[in-house]
């Protein structure tokens, strides 16, 4: 993979238990092509539309360890911690 290149603000989310949803974050008003995914405890995420809920066994995002998800043509992305909680942070990628 080439290099990311990400220039605009991303989403921060504070996850817990229960799965919590989000708009992903825009760039010139559109959703980018990729997003990238990065928690500070393991958390499971699905990208999706309005209504999106997440459930274990979804994409695992480890501590330390950022995953970048395919988000064209979608709006929102959710996410639910596995225990205690945590923060994922959502960056919109350019250049993929």
């Amino acid at each position: 993979m080439d290099l990311l290149t990400i220039v605009n603000t991303g989403v921060t989310m504070t996850t817990s238990g229960t799965s919590a949803t989000a708009a992903l974050p825009t760039v010139s008003g559109s959703v980018p092509k990729y997003c990238r995914f990065a928690a500070t405890a393991a958390c499971y995420v699905r990208v999706g539309v309005a209504g999106v809920t997440a459930v274990p066994g979804d994409v695992l995002v480890q501590p330390a360890d950022a995953i970048v998800l395919r988000t064209h043509s979608l709006t929102h992305f959710a996410a639910i911690q596995i225990g205690g909680s945590g923060q994922l942070q959502v960056s919109p990628v350019e250049d993929m």
